[in-house]
């Protein structure tokens, strides 16, 4: 990011407190940092540290209690539902631990779902061109439980990047595959990544996965402690 380009992602003083039987429970304190455009980030911590709440702020999915997240300048909280619905699907791509495909869709048809809401004549070219890339082109037809983990997951990233988003979040994507689909499966994120120019934020507990992003952020008890 040179000295007058603004960050893709601002997270601004974000904090996000529920109620229960005990009172009030405090999950995300306070956090602010920002996202140059094309950078990597992961967001490493133990369980229960507030690392997924923090990914679904960021996503417009969750509002916090207090504070605000920018992309690209524009306050997503100050959009009503609709708006940040259309902001998602136009600027941002989402992985999964539990991959989230529609269970009665092709693979193909998957892939084609971003693009079709969006609009897009090409939806099936664009979508058969993704699944080819990462390595599917031969289970187009294929519905997700005549799928392996491993293959769930290449489609998953298949509808991520078609719609080429600025923003990717992925939450522990590789949490549900074994050592070797997992590896495969980071390998196509980081490349496709490389590829689009994409801004990456991952949620992980591996250790060699967050190494291989360009920036860690550490999260404790509701805090960035980086």
């Amino acid at each position: 990011m040179s000295e007058h380009e603004p960050p893709l992602l601002e997270v601004q003083g974000v904090c996000k407190s529920v109620s229960d039987a005990g009172g009030e429970l405090e999950i995300v304190r306070g956090i602010s940092f920002a996202v140059p455009a094309r950078q990597s980030v992961a967001i490493v911590g133990a369980s229960g540290s507030g690392k997924s709440t923090l990914l679904t702020i960021m996503a417009g999915l969750d509002a916090p209690t207090r504070g605000t997240v920018r992309l690209a300048g524009q306050d997503i909280f100050a959009l009503d539902e609709d708006a940040r619905a259309a902001l998602r699907a136009q600027r941002m791509g989402f992985v999964f631990q539990s991959f989230q495909l529609m269970p009665r869709l092709t693979a193909l048809e998957n892939v084609m779902l971003p693009l079709e809401l969006a609009g897009r004549r090409d939806a099936k070219n664009a979508a058969r061109h993704m699944l080819e890339r990462v390595g599917l082109g031969e289970r187009l037809g294929h519905l997700p439980r005549l799928l392996s983990g491993g293959e769930q997951q290449r489609v998953a990233l298949a509808r991520a990047f078609v719609v080429q988003p600025a923003l990717l979040l992925a939450d522990e994507p590789t949490g549900s595959l074994d050592a070797a689909s997992s590896a495969r499966v980071m390998e196509l994120m980081f490349a496709l990544n490389s590829e689009q120019g994409t801004t990456l934020i991952l949620v992980t507990h591996d250790a060699g996965i967050a190494a291989r992003c360009q920036r860690r952020l550490h999260m404790e008890a509701g805090r960035i402690t980086e």
